[in-house]
């Protein structure tokens, strides 16, 4: 996809969290745009991690008022590979389907952050979690608060 004309810059951290998985669950996402910080956060009683991942990316892209230029940082292989490696263009092409030809599981959360993709331009970046990254790991305390709110 091509830059558009004046497209806002973004930075994003996510992460989400499981307290049992399934479990209560919480997702956490940091959003900067110039010198501005915004912080938020959420969970669910009855979740997993996979969907609280999915769901900090999500929420945090649904922030956005008009089509942004993002870099996306996630501790989480299974959302970020679905986009550096295609499986999710693969799913979409062979009808929600995985290469084995099973349902993808998540699927309306997963079709909710594909449109969101089309929106924006979103550069998908893996990160090491509960490491030295001090974004990732502000995201990861923010899930786990969801989760302790939950309770």
């Amino acid at each position: 996809m091509e830059r558009l004309i004046n497209m806002e810059k973004v930075t994003i951290y996510t992460d989400g969290a499981c307290s049992g998985n399934p479990g209560p669950g919480g997702w956490g996402a940091v959003l900067i745009y110039n010198e501005n910080k915004k912080e938020i956060s959420g969970g669910r009683k009855d979740t997993t991690n996979n969907i609280m991942e999915l769901t900090a990316v999500i929420e945090a892209l649904k922030l956005l008022k008009y089509p942004c230029e993002v870099d996306l940082y996630s501790d989480s292989a299974y959302v970020v590979n679905s986009f550096k490696q295609g499986w999710i263009y693969n799913w979409v092409k062979n009808d929600w389907k995985t290469a084995s030809k099973e349902p993808v599981k998540n699927k309306e959360i997963w079709e909710e952050l594909y449109n969101l993709t089309k929106i924006h331009k979103v550069n998908f970046i893996k990160v090491k979690g509960h490491s030295d990254n001090e974004l990732n790991n502000r995201c990861d305390e923010l899930a786990r608060n969801a989760i302790k709110e939950l309770q």
